[in-house]
């Protein structure tokens, strides 16, 4: 074990004990260790009963009779009918369980057939409905808020209820980011989802009268919340033990005994011993706490409202009435009825007891297995002695392991003496009654499970939760009665059947999920996590739950997936060399889940968990679809915080947005000089954004600038080339320049870098002149003055008239002519620049870099596009606009070996370009030129 985990337990050490305790262990063998003699626990119910024996039993007998001379409130039986406050019968089919099930109405029967199998896996078995809101409902109190009414009224109020939890979970990372606080982390996991939980029921509650579907998802949500509650409190408990027990093998902690001490040894020693040094056992009893923790929180909000007609400390008090009314003589009834009160009458005599007494004897055996399934064993004996069967609560003491401190040393005062010396005969007698027909389902499986009877157990243990703990006790109960047997000093008889009941972990689940009543709720989420955690196999758990990512992909519940994730979280920073494929496919779908959830705030910290390759890649993704600058800004001050490499991660978004339309350049689109700009450019665009926050980016930023540009100049998007230019600081040029001095303190850039500025400016440099000729065709075509019509015939006056606005016309086509000439001389300027560029070239690199695939090939393409296209523009002006003589001067320029602008035309270019040239030179002709534009002498 390496020293992180030493720290762990040096840091948790504090927090061990209450670990522990947290689970009761009272009911199983290992609550021996600290229990008191049955003797010394009745001191304070002496007095009670004393008191009870103190009642008017005569008083109450007499209103009893009263009762009965009511006929209408007789039963058919002849017996007296329950008082209407008395509870429902608790059936075999409405048996206790850890999830409370109900009967679903119509409409929510009509939607559980439709619903699709994942919702089926988390539970339906166990679903929460109206008959478990009746019962909670008198504890659980709210005020009707706006906030809950809005809830209601939403698609799925589960959903929408707990979106918050998402936020908490992280606030628990955040406040225990030490990874010696990981089972502090646990209990605040446990902690956020019990007050979620409490939150559900209310909301619940609301929603009882309901019977929607959207409010059956919402008992989904209730249910699956309280599975991940248990579940932590599983992963704390055995995680912590075993990190305990990997310290204690590292430090070689053993303390041998000599033969001679182990002789001494009590039960209790022995089984003390066995816990201390056989972690199976422990964990198998951790388990068990564990299993009878949850069935207490569910007995917390269920059992206490369960109470049993009888309201005296007198058992069988109609059958006591009967016969105190016909003194003791049953003759004449309709069924013989005992004739006599002892407990073992009704076997004895084989007869019956009242029917409402039968009724009440199976309510209380069922009850009191209730309460051994919960864990306590204490609360069932005191519900047999306010109910008058002080015999029972004895017979529940004999599972007590025997322990006689007087031994331990010299003590002026005798201590009395703990358990049972003759547990065995106990263990015995109770198997005996486990195969009497006579007794029933629940009288049986409540002296089998502290006796260790797996059969006995399981016809009333229905569910994967009461299956696992049934197995579970009897695991430990063997595992103790075997460890007592080596160290007895006389053999202990008990039934074969005993010893043949399966004690190994893997053949325990293989038989639940073999069982017909467990096999479909052996398939849940959390329960085959939970199945994973009780085995200890991590490697098993985290490649269950990454099968489950690639099976169901987008269909797995939300919360399922945090819970996953953070599950995931826990195990990488507690043990190492897990799967590291397994962990990241979970905390990459809980990411992808957190970006589609809107969740903006969280995504940063999830990704920082991933690998360095994932960390970019999902990053990238996320902030791809965020528009708003102010949340581009808190995105990466988000992902700043939290270490990721946001060079890299901006750099993606913006090739990934650039990308989406192909990586090439594509075909040029004629000769128009304007398209329009969809929604796919404004989203390229809007990415350049990602590059200009921070200025130790602006190299990158050029360079993606360019890499945008060079694409909408293929199609002719001028105005989209503009936005993306305006995107880019003005001095972005010169903040390359002192950044990369202020790294290097060199004056030669990257060639990359420099490349990268050089295309800049041709790209500049175009987009001037694709404006400058937009302004002359503008004024060339748009605002040459119209000259005056002449009248027909004409009045002196209007003649005056007329010339006068012949004479404005002149005026302002001279103006316009003058304008015509300047912008004609700027915008042939401006193109000759681009024609013309120095050293080597428009888009020609002056240095060699190979570090962008694919880009050389690009800027000849746009040479290919651009120079032919603006030769021909420049023609159009030079044409247009009468100066002939610079028509042809252009035919100079592309055969000249300086620039080589021939090259870059196709054969069908230059045949189109000698063709305007010729009409170039035929119209010179006319100005008394050569056919070269050169004056004739």
């Amino acid at each position: 074990m390496d020293q992180r985990k030493l720290s762990f337990l040096a840091d948790t050490s504090a927090n061990a004990t209450a670990t522990e305790s947290s689970f009761s262990f009272t009911g199983g063998i290992r609550s021996q260790v600290d229990t008191r003699d049955v003797s010394s626990l009745r001191g304070e119910e002496r007095r009670k009963q004393s008191d009870r024996r103190s009642l008017n039993i005569q008083k109450s007998l007499q209103i009893l009779d009263d009762s009965v001379s009511s006929p209408s409130l007789r039963s058919r039986t002849g017996g007296l009918r329950r008082a209407s406050y008395a509870p429902k019968s608790l059936t075999p089919s409405s048996k206790y369980d850890t999830s409370i099930q109900f009967t679903p109405s119509k409409s929510s029967q009509q939607w559980s057939q439709n619903e699709s199998q994942i919702g089926r896996h988390i539970g339906s078995s166990t679903m929460y409905g109206q008959s478990m809101l009746t019962n909670m409902g008198e504890d659980i109190t709210e005020e009707i808020t706006t906030t809950n009414v809005a809830l209601l009224m939403e698609e799925d109020p589960g959903i929408s209820a707990c979106r918050g939890m998402y936020r908490d979970f992280l606030q628990c990372m955040r406040d225990r980011p030490s990874e010696t606080q990981a089972f502090d982390l646990l209990s605040d996991y446990e902690r956020v989802c019990q007050e979620q939980v409490l939150y559900m029921y209310k909301l619940v509650n609301r929603a009882a009268s309901r019977s929607e579907p959207k409010y059956q998802k919402t008992f989904n949500m209730l249910h699956m919340l309280e599975m991940e509650k248990h579940t932590w409190q599983l992963i704390n408990v055995l995680f912590h033990d075993r990190l305990e027990k990997d310290l204690q093998e590292m430090e070689m902690m053993t303390d041998e005994q000599s033969p001679l001490t182990s002789m001494k040894q009590s039960e209790q020693d022995v089984v003390t011993r066995l816990f201390e040094k056989d972690h199976t056992v422990r964990e198998s009893q951790h388990v068990v706490d564990w299993l009878e923790k949850c069935a207490l929180d569910v007995m917390d909000n269920y059992g206490d409202n369960v109470k049993f007609f009888s309201d005296r400390a007198v058992a069988w008090e109609n059958t006591l009435h009967k016969l105190k009314k016909s003194g003791g003589v049953t003759f004449g009834n309709d069924r013989p009825m005992v004739s006599e009160m002892d407990p073992d009458a009704p076997f004895r005599q084989k007869k019956m007891l009242d029917d409402l007494d039968q009724e009440d004897e199976g309510r209380l055996l069922q009850y009191l297995f209730i309460c051994i399934r919960a864990g306590q064993i204490e609360k069932a004996q005191e519900v047999c002695k306010s109910h008058g069967q002080a015999w029972r609560a004895a017979t529940l003491e004999g599972w007590r392991l025997y322990h006689d401190p007087n031994f331990e040393g010299p003590d002026a005062q005798i201590s009395p003496v703990l358990g049972n010396p003759y547990r065995a005969v106990w263990k015995t007698m109770c198997w005996a009654l486990a195969a009497d027909p006579k007794y029933s389902l629940y009288e049986k499986s409540l002296y089998g499970a502290l006796s260790g009877n797996l059969r006995a157990m399981l016809p009333v243990c229905k569910s994967w939760s009461d299956q696992v703990w049934a197995h579970y006790k009897v695991l430990v109960d063997i595992s103790a009665e075997r460890e007592i047997g080596n160290l007895a000093p006389a053999p202990r008889r008990l039934p074969e059947e005993y010893w043949d009941q399966p004690s190994d972990p893997e053949t325990i689940f293989r038989q639940i999920e073999a069982s017909e009543s467990a096999q479909r709720e052996s398939q849940d989420f959390y329960h085959v996590i939970q199945k994973w955690v009780i085995l200890g196999d991590v490697e098993k758990l985290l490649e269950t739950m990454a099968q489950w990512i690639r099976v169901h992909e987008n269909s797995l519940p939300q919360h399922l997936l945090r819970f996953m994730a953070h599950v995931v979280l826990f195990i990488r920073s507690t043990r190492e060399g897990v799967s590291r494929d397994n962990c990241n496919a979970v905390l990459e779908a809980y990411v992808e889940n957190l970006i589609e959830g809107d969740h903006k705030e969280l995504v940063s910290f999830y990704v920082s968990k991933l690998t360095p390759e994932a960390q970019v890649h999902w990053y990238a993704r996320f902030l791809e679809g965020i528009t708003d600058v102010d949340e581009k800004q808190m995105c990466l001050q988000l992902a700043e915080e939290v270490g990721l490499d946001i060079p890299q991660i901006t750099k993606t978004v913006v090739e990934n947005i650039r990308n989406k339309s192909g990586g090439g350049l594509p075909a040029a689109q004629g000769v128009s000089l304007e398209v329009t700009v969809n929604e796919e450019d404004k989203k390229k665009i809007a990415a350049m954004d990602w590059l200009v926050f921070d200025s130790a980016q602006r190299a990158e930023a050029v360079k993606q600038a360019n890499a945008v540009v060079r694409t909408f100049i293929a199609v002719q998007k001028l105005a989209a080339a503009r936005e993306v230019l305006d995107k880019l600081p003005v001095d972005s040029i010169d903040i390359i320049y002192r950044n990369w001095h202020y790294q290097t303190g060199t004056d030669e850039l990257p060639a990359d870098d420099e490349n990268a500025i050089r295309e800049y400016l041709c790209i500049k440099a175009y987009i001037d002149a694709m404006d400058s000729f937009n302004e002359w065709f503008n004024k060339f075509h748009h605002t040459k003055p119209t000259p005056p019509p002449t009248p027909q015939v004409a009045s002196f006056t209007e003649k005056v008239a007329h010339e006068h606005r012949l004479k404005q016309y002149e005026q302002e086509l001279d103006r316009w002519q003058r304008g015509l000439l300047s912008q004609t001389e700027n915008t042939t300027k401006m193109i000759y620049n681009v024609l013309l560029f120095a050293n080597g070239g428009w888009m020609v690199d002056q240095r060699e870099d190979d570090t962008e695939s694919g880009r050389k090939q690009q800027l000849d393409s746009l040479r290919k596009l651009v120079i032919p296209r603006l030769t021909f523009l420049l023609h159009d002006i030079l044409h247009k606009t009468e100066q002939y003589g610079p028509c042809l001067q252009i035919a100079d320029h592309i055969a000249s070996e300086q620039h080589l602008l021939y090259k870059v035309f196709r054969q069908d270019e230059l045949q189109h370009l000698l063709h305007l040239l010729r009409e170039s030179s035929l119209a010179v002709l006319n100005q008394n030129r050569d056919p070269l534009g050169y004056e004739i002498e």
